[in-house]
C-alpha cells in the first residue's frame, strides 16, 4: 500500500496546474494534476524546458507572489491555496532548496544561516540550536559552523542549502537537483539525511533530480511532465521506468546508468525481462540470461603523444582569505585533450580551471595559455585564447536577450554586425534557442541557461573551452548534444577541460584526468590508467563509473566484463 493509498487527505494536491511567464507563448507546465501524501517521496522527471523548476517554486508560493506569472489550476499545502496565503505562511509547511544555492543563502557563517529561517519560527533558543546543529551533522558541515558560506564549494553550498530546509522541519521539503554539484559521499549523506526525514511517515519530499543513479533506491512514485510541459506519466517509480523507458528515452529524460546499458543489451539479443533500473537488477539479470554472441565495440584508443603543453601550470598556490585552496600545482595539458578534472567536494577543482581561465587571475608566471598568461592580459585577448562556462550560468549573464548575450563578446572583438548575426543566429538554432533569442537570459529554465552559457563561451572560436559541471540542469537528450557538440570540437581539435563529479561522463568523452585532493594535484594521466588505480579513487573520495561497477567481474558474459562506457557494450546507440 503506497502512502498516498494509507492517508485520505493529501499534502500537497496541484489541479488542472499551468503557468505562463512574463513574455512566454505557453504555460510550462501546462495542465498538471497529482497529489502527494505524507510520507511520500516524489520523483518530478521531464526534458528541459518541460516546466519542473516551474513547478517547484510554485509550490512555496514563490510563483506567483515574488515571481510574477499567470496561474492556471491551482496548488494547496495541507489545506492552504498558495495564491491566496503568503509565502511566509507557506514556508513554515514547505521547505525548498533551489538548483541554485547561492539563491538562498544570505549571512556570514554556516550557523547563522541554518539558524536564520528557524529564528523566524520563534522557537526557544535551545530548540533553534538543536535544530541547527542536527542540520548541519546530518550533512557533514558541523565542525565548519563557523565559517561564511562563501569559502564553501558548490558542493558544499548545496550540501548547506539542504541543511537550511531540514533544520525548518517542515511537512513538505522540495528540492531542485539537490545532488547535482555533490560528490560520491555527499550524495550518500545527503539521501541518508532524506530517508531519515521521511521515515517516520509524516513529512513527504518532492525532488527533481537528473542523477538516478542515486536517486532510484529512495523514491516512491515518478510524475512525468513532456516537452510541452503536460503530465504523460505518474505511477511507482520502478514500475513506470520499466514500462515506459523507451518512451523517456526518446523524451530524452534521464534514466539509471544500468537501464541504458539494459536497453543496449536487449537490442543485442539478451534477455533481459523484466527491464533493469538498479545495478542490482541488472546484474541478477544478467545472471540468468545466456550470453549473446557479440564483442563489445573497442575502446578508442588514447594517444599522449609528446608535444608542447598548450596549458602549462607550474607551481600554483591559491589562498582564499587565510585558506589555502590549491597547494604547489604542476599540470600540463597538450594541444588536443579532453581533461576531466575531478575530486571530492572542496578538493580545488573549480579554483584550478578559473585560475587556468584567467577568472581567478593567477599569480604572474604560474599559468601560461600558448604565449600568453592570463594573470597579465586583457579579458578581451584572453577570450580569444579560452572559453569559460560557470557552474552558475547565471553568474556570466550581462545582456537583456538572449541573442545579444551571444553577440557581447563578438562585438567586444569589433566583428562586422552581418558576421555577428549570422553567428549568433547559428549558434541559436545549433542550441535550441532560436525561439528565445528575444527574451531575457534569466527566463529561461535552467537547462536553457546552460545551453546559452555554453554557446557563449564557444561562438568566439577559441582552441580551449573550460566547463564547470557541464551536464548541470540538463535533460538527457540535452546533455548528450552538449557532448556530443564538446567530443566534435574535441575531434577537431578542441582542447577540452571539464569539472564534474560525474564518473560515468568521465569515462564517457575524457582523454585524461587530473585528479585532486584537498587542494593538490595527485594523479593526471590516461582516463583508463587513472581509473585502474582503485586506490587512488577510493582515496580521493571517488568512485568507479558505474557501468563498470555494474559489470566487474560479469564471469558468465565475457563479452560485458570490464566495460567502462556505454558505447562499448554491444547493441548500437542507447
Amino acid at each position: 500500500m503506497t502512502p498516498a493509498e494509507r492517508s485520505p487527505t493529501p499534502l500537497l494536491r496541484i489541479a488542472d496546474l499551468a503557468i505562463t511567464h512574463e513574455g512566454a507563448d505557453a504555460a510550462t507546465p501546462a495542465d498538471v494534476s497529482f497529489t502527494v501524501a505524507p510520507g511520500e517521496v516524489v520523483l518530478v522527471l521531464g526534458p528541459s524546458g518541460s516546466g519542473k523548476s516551474t513547478l517547484a517554486l510554485a509550490l512555496n508560493g514563490l510563483i506567483p507572489h515574488a515571481v510574477p506569472a499567470e496561474i492556471a489550476g491551482t496548488v494547496s499545502i495541507a489545506g492552504h491555496t498558495t495564491a491566496d496565503t503568503s509565502v511566509a505562511v507557506l514556508s513554515t509547511h514547505v521547505g525548498m532548496v533551489f538548483q541554485d544555492p547561492d539563491a538562498q543563502l544570505v549571512t556570514g557563517t554556516l550557523l547563522d544561516e541554518v539558524a536564520f529561517g528557524v529564528e523566524n519560527l520563534l522557537l526557544s533558543e535551545a530548540e533553534v540550536m538543536r535544530r541547527t546543529e542536527d542540520a548541519l551533522r546530518r550533512v557533514g558541515l558541523w565542525e565548519r559552523r563557523g565559517e561564511n558560506p562563501d569559502r564553501l564549494s558548490g558542493g558544499g553550498r548545496q550540501r548547506l542549502a539542504i541543511a537550511c530546509a531540514l533544520a525548518m522541519g517542515s511537512p513538505l521539503l522540495v528540492l531542485d537537483e539537490p545532488t547535482a554539484n555533490l560528490d560520491p559521499a555527499g550524495i550518500d549523506d545527503v539521501y541518508a539525511a532524506l530517508g531519515d526525514l521521511v521515515s517516520a511517515g509524516d513529512r513527504a519530499i518532492v525532488l527533481v533530480e537528473h542523477n538516478l543513479d542515486a536517486a532510484i533506491g529512495f523514491v516512491d512514485r515518478v510524475v512525468v511532465l513532456d516537452a510541452d510541459g503536460r503530465l504523460v506519466f505518474d505511477g511507482p517509480a520502478r514500475e513506470t521506468l520499466r514500462a515506459h523507458a523507451a518512451r523517456l528515452h526518446d523524451m530524452g529524460v534521464w534514466l539509471p546508468t544500468s537501464t541504458l546499458a539494459a536497453l543496449r543489451l536487449q537490442r543485442a539479443g539478451y534477455a533481459l525481462h523484466p527491464l533493469p533500473v538498479t545495478p542490482d537488477e541488472l546484474r541478477a539479470a544478467l545472471a540468468v540470461s545466456p550470453a549473446a554472441e557479440a564483442t563489445p565495440a573497442p575502446p578508442t584508443p588514447h594517444t599522449d603523444a609528446l608535444a608542447d603543453p598548450l596549458i602549462a601550470v607550474r607551481g600554483l598556490t591559491v589562498t582564499r582569505g587565510r585558506q589555502t585552496v590549491l597547494h604547489d600545482v604542476d599540470l600540463s595539458v597538450r594541444r588536443g585533450d579532453f581533461v576531466a578534472v575531478v575530486g571530492a567536494n572542496g578538493a580545488g577543482k573549480t579554483t584550478l580551471v578559473q585560475a587556468i581561465a584567467g577568472v581567478i587571475p593567477p599569480p604572474r608566471g604560474r599559468v601560461r595559455i600558448d604565449d600568453i598568461d592570463p594573470g597579465r592580459v586583457h579579458a578581451r585577448v584572453l577570450a580569444q585564447r579560452i572559453g569559460f562556462v560557470f557552474q552558475n550560468p547565471e553568474h556570466q549573464f550581462l545582456a537583456h536577450t538572449v541573442f545579444d548575450e551571444l553577440a557581447h563578446g563578438l562585438r567586444l572583438q569589433r566583428v562586422p554586425e552581418s558576421e555577428v548575426r549570422q553567428r549568433v543566429d547559428e549558434m541559436l538554432e545549433r542550441f535550441g534557442l532560436t525561439a528565445k533569442a528575444g527574451i531575457h537570459p534569466f527566463l529561461l529554465s535552467g537547462g536553457q541557461k546552460r545551453r546559452l552559457s555554453v554557446g557563449t563561451a564557444l561562438i568566439a572560436g577559441a582552441p580551449i573551452i573550460a566547463l564547470d559541471e557541464p551536464t548541470f540542469g540538463q535533460d538527457r537528450a540535452r546533455a548528450e548534444e552538449l557532448l556530443g557538440l564538446l567530443d566534435a570540437l574535441h575531434r577537431d581539435g578542441t582542447t577540452v577541460l571539464v569539472v564534474t563529479h560525474d564518473m560515468q561522463l568521465v569515462a564517457e568523452h575524457a582523454t585524461h584526468m587530473a585528479v585532486l585532493r584537498e587542494g593538490r594535484l595527485v594523479r593526471h594521466g590516461l582516463t583508463a590508467d587513472v581509473f585502474a588505480d582503485t586506490a587512488l579513487i577510493e582515496a580521493a573520495g571517488l568512485r568507479p563509473p558505474p557501468l563498470a561497477t555494474m559489470l566487474s567481474g560479469m564471469t558468465g558474459h565475457p563479452a560485458l566484463s570490464g566495460a567502462v562506457r556505454l558505447r562499448d557494450l554491444p547493441g548500437g546507440t542507447a
